[in-house]
């Protein structure tokens, strides 16, 4: 007798690490939704759902199995459709990354991860064994296997659950966003169907957790490779495809590829957005200098949580350039936030006074420099404390790669949104913007014309100090995104002492680092969870 169609339920949601409750309730509300509105007999949710990914040492918590266990146990008010869903469980004293398929509150099948990442932003040998065994289930007469993230990039597990007699593979997914990691997914994918004859569903989550962006994207694919339907990239979304054991049906139309701009423009409201509403604060505030930075994170942050939850506040010293009172006054009236002008002429004349005697005799340097921008840093982090509102910080990959910011100064505060922006990437990115609305372009042209500059000095320009921004970033990208030796990237045509001099501010700045907000990753490797360079160490580059 041949098999019913079935009906699969794709949940790309967002949930929140750590909150148990609020996460079984999101999936008994979504696999009714998806009962009762979409007829479907199966609901896919993402990898780990039930605690959010990452955990990290969140699974160290002895309560976390009671919580999880008292969770499933939930799953018996959902009758009618079958639930697969991610969390992590105890067998045998040892922790396990599992999916678990759930009818009508009993768990009928049940998948342990094989492929454990510990690379990058991963690292989840640290808490979880491997599984071996491969794991099919029947739905409606449809022999279904199982697997986890990582999985679907290697080829035993999808071979595995084919051999056990799976006609269709369904992978569970909290894969995070770089630039061009759907095309990396999508290949991946398409060898597995290569290798094993069978379709897949790629069900990924989305959201922003710290610095990591969950894109979603999730996908059909075919048994021939191809992709015949995908979910929105940076949303949550809940659809319904049919499978009669050959073909998908009821499909939605492949979504539109997105470019480069877009999709790290996306990531970065997402970012945003979810760091703000998850942390629970009012709102956000930042320094807006009449600079290029900024105003692209002003528009982000608009973008994300809304003007009437964004406050910008321009602090002028006796370098600030009229254009740039001017144009961030322009900024902040385009964008409709709350704007104040708040001098720091005399906080900074009371810090030198208070100083005097300890500077005597010393000439200026840098130090006087510094204490204009730890005077901004104090004026925004008091409106921090006293409003309850976030603070954004601007600085972006270029800066803070080789220390151009103060600490305590431009870098206090609280998320660091362009922290993995290269400078030459937030030109792009603020051209794009002013593209979405033309009419009302929020970042003035000539911020973006003008040669950048921190207004420390007189006529001080960034590049008086570093190498032009197009040669820096690649030198940048190169050492820092692929681990470049400074022979192999002098070998490619850049200036010896130049090369030299930019891997050693690298270097010398981590200790900067360790201290500065975190921001969202959107390149292969940023400055955070997957880099981890000891502050003290001897290592000297081109040794």
């Amino acid at each position: 007798m041949p098999a019913l169609p079935l009906r699969i339920a794709l949940a790309q949601s967002d949930f929140l690490v750590g909150d148990i409750p609020g996460n079984i309730a999101r999936v008994k509300a979504l696999a009714l939704q998806a009962r009762d509105e979409q007829h479907a007999d199966l609901v896919v949710f993402p990898e780990l759902c039930l605690i959010g990914y990452p955990p990290e040492d969140l699974l160290l918590r002895d309560s976390v199995s009671l919580r999880v266990d008292a969770a499933l146990a939930q799953l018996a008010e959902v009758t009618g459709i079958d639930v697969v869903v991610g969390y992590p469980r105890k067998r045998d004293g040892r922790l396990y990354n599992m999916a678990g398929v759930f009818r009508d509150g009993i768990c009928i099948a049940e998948y342990a991860k094989h492929e454990l990442p510990n690379y990058q932003v991963f690292d989840e040998k640290r808490y979880f064994s491997t599984g071996s065994d491969a794991c099919v289930f029947d739905c409606k007469g449809h022999r279904i296997g199982l697997s986890i993230c990582e999985d679907i990039w290697h080829p035993a597990p999808s071979l595995a659950a084919r051999d056990a007699g799976a006609e269709l593979l369904l992978n569970l997914n909290a894969s995070p966003f770089h630039r061009g990691k759907q095309a990396e997914r999508e290949a991946a994918v398409r060898e597995r169907v290569s290798e094993t004859g069978l379709p897949v569903i790629y069900l990924n989550t989305v959201g922003g957790q710290d610095e990591l962006v969950f894109d979603g994207g999730s996908f059909l694919m075919d048994a021939q490779g191809s992709v015949v339907s995908s979910l929105p990239r940076f949303a949550d979304a809940l659809h319904t495809v049919s499978w009669d054991g050959a073909v998908f049906g009821d499909v939605t139309a492949k979504t539109a590829e997105l470019s480069l701009e877009a999709e790290v423009y996306q990531a970065l409201v997402l970012g945003v957005r979810d760091y703000v509403q998850k942390s629970g604060f009012r709102g956000v505030v930042l320094g807006l200098s009449g600079g290029i930075d900024s105003a692209l994170t002003l528009a982000i942050a608009v973008d994300a949580i809304g003007a009437d939850r964004v406050q910008a506040v321009m602090m002028p010293y006796r370098y600030t350039a009229q254009m740039s009172l001017d144009d961030a006054e322009a900024e902040a009236s385009t964008l409709g936030v709350t704007y104040s002008v708040l001098p720091i002429e005399p906080m900074v004349a009371a810090f030198s006074a208070s100083l005097n005697g300890e500077f005597a005799g010393w000439p200026k340097d840098k130090t006087e420099e510094n204490l204009q921008a730890r005077s901004r840093g104090v004026l925004l982090m008091a409106i921090s404390n006293k409003k309850g509102l976030l603070v954004l910080t601007t600085g972006n990959k270029s800066e803070v790669a080789v220390g151009y910011c103060t600490l305590y100064g431009d870098m206090a505060g609280g998320f660091d949104v362009l922290k993995d922006v290269p400078k030459t990437l937030v030109f792009r990115l603020s051209e794009y913007r002013n593209a979405l609305t033309p009419e009302h372009p929020p970042i003035p042209q000539r911020v973006i014309d003008r040669p950048p500059s921190a207004e420390l000095a007189p006529d001080q320009k960034d590049e008086d100090s570093l190498p032009p921004y197009p040669v820096l970033d690649e030198v940048l990208r190169r050492y820092v995104e692929e681990d470049e030796s400074a022979d192999i990237i002098i070998q490619a045509g850049f200036e010896r002492e130049m090369v030299l001099r930019v891997i050693r501010l690298v270097d010398l700045n981590e200790y900067k680092r360790r201290q500065a907000a975190i921001g969202p990753r959107i390149t292969r490797r940023g400055f955070g969870k997957d880099r981890r360079y000891p502050i003290v160490n001897g290592w000297k580059a081109g040794n």
